[in-house]
């Protein structure tokens, strides 16, 4: 068979309810202006499915800047990789102005965040070396663990006790090999909004050698008292060896940086494949990202209004009895029981019916039977969407419990 005939018939786990989901469950479009208001199906839905955090997206100074960057520079310069044509003073000058930012030597700008995670695992790990993660790693990290022909091993989620037990293991391997330990965890975990025990897990430096890698693309602007991150916000992150956010939350754009010492962004420089090999960010992604950098240090009641926000969210979900888990970030999943039936009529309710439009995950992302509604709170919402989203959250879990949203009642 060939590879394109096998391919019609196996789209994969998330690919086989594609007949139904494609364009409305999944692919769905959202139009308008960003904001917590979009078009939907020809009607507006109050959104809760953006991750633009501070609300940066549509901001008039953000959306000056990159009318200016585009008019003043085109999309195609700098025309070339950064190693051979592509560099120009302003990204070397976002790359100063974010290290300072996150309290780092240096950092590396970089075309997109998922591609750059990837590349930095690639680039930093040979043969020799150990690769220890937590089990609820994005999958960017995976993908970029799948690089590595050396051993690695996985923690239970946020279980520092495992943690150690797979730095015991990776620490006897790599007394044999001459290599060394990598650690990799997330500042805020997307999913389930938790926030990555970094505090923790750099208290283990002081029993094992190890360099701490940090994916915080859900914490970067919005944790810490300047917004500098997770690190920030737990106290540690000098401890942090290497830095990594992306344009893709907080940002509201296209793109990421890693930040390290000197030597280490030096390395990177002439290592990181995804960028040796690949055309530079395009200026007015750069010149709009030092806006958006730009306002995110000098407006901190962006940062302020997100946490009234995402606090009057969770606290109204707990107190009218949703289970919310155990995030402690503005990321808000509300848990409810059912399958993929179920949790496609309930979409579809909150939609057409309420219009209400957040993110729905479903096996096998999680386990059957778990149904998670993800909410992003952000500095656009206001009270009123939160408390009218909460309204409506009890008439769908009503409905869900009386089985109303069951296939047999939905064909009825």
């Amino acid at each position: 068979m060939k590879i394109t005939e096998k391919l019609k018939n196996k789209l994969g786990p998330l690919g086989d309810h594609a007949h139904y989901a494609h364009g409305y469950y999944t692919y769905p479009r959202l139009e308008g202006e960003i904001s917590n208001k979009m078009i939907f199906n020809g009607k507006e839905k109050l959104v809760w499915s953006l991750n633009n955090y501070l609300g940066l997206a549509n901001h008039p100074e953000v959306r000056k800047a990159d009318a200016e960057g585009a008019a003043k520079y085109g999309m195609a310069y700098p025309m070339g990789a950064r190693m051979m044509s592509g560099n120009t003073k302003l990204h070397e000058e976002f790359e100063a102005k974010v290290a300072d930012y996150v309290k780092k030597e240096d950092a590396f700008l970089m075309n997109y965040g998922y591609q750059g995670m990837v590349s930095i695992i690639d680039s930093i790990v040979d043969r020799h070396d150990v690769i220890v993660y937590d089990s609820e790693s994005h999958a960017c990290i995976i993908d970029g663990m799948r690089l590595h022909i050396g051993k690695r091993f996985v923690f239970k989620h946020n279980d520092i006790e495992d943690c150690r037990k797979q730095l015991e293991r990776a620490e006897k391997i790599v007394k044999e090999t001459g290599g060394a330990i990598l650690v990799i965890t997330e500042g805020v975990f997307g999913m389930r909004g938790d926030q990555g025990k970094l505090k923790e897990i750099a208290e283990l430096k002081k029993q094992f050698e190890f360099t701490l890698l940090v994916d915080d693309a859900h914490g970067i602007g919005c944790m810490g008292p300047t917004g500098a991150g997770t690190g920030e916000e737990q106290g540690v992150q000098n401890e942090i060896d290497l830095y990594f956010g992306t344009f893709a939350k907080s940002f509201a754009g296209i793109g990421g940086f890693v930040a390290s010492t000197k030597d280490v962004i030096m390395f990177l420089k002439y290592n990181m494949r995804s960028q040796i090999y690949a055309k530079a960010l395009p200026m007015p992604m750069v010149y709009g990202a030092l806006k958006r950098l730009e306002l995110m240090r000098s407006h901190p009641e962006y940062r302020e209004k997100l946490w009234q926000i995402t606090r009057a969210l969770q606290n109204g979900l707990k107190n009218a009895g949703f289970d919310i888990g155990v995030t402690n970030s503005p990321v808000t999943p509300v848990y409810l029981n059912g399958g993929i039936p179920e949790a496609t009529a309930l979409v579809s309710d909150l939609r057409e019916n309420h219009n209400v439009f957040c993110s729905m995950v479903v096996y096998p992302v999680v386990p059957k039977g778990m149904i998670i509604l993800r909410l992003i709170p952000t500095a656009v919402h206001t009270l009123d969407d939160v408390e009218r989203t909460i309204d409506v959250f009890k008439i769908i879990r009503k409905n869900l419990t009386e089985g109303k949203y069951s296939p047999q009642a939905v064909q009825n």
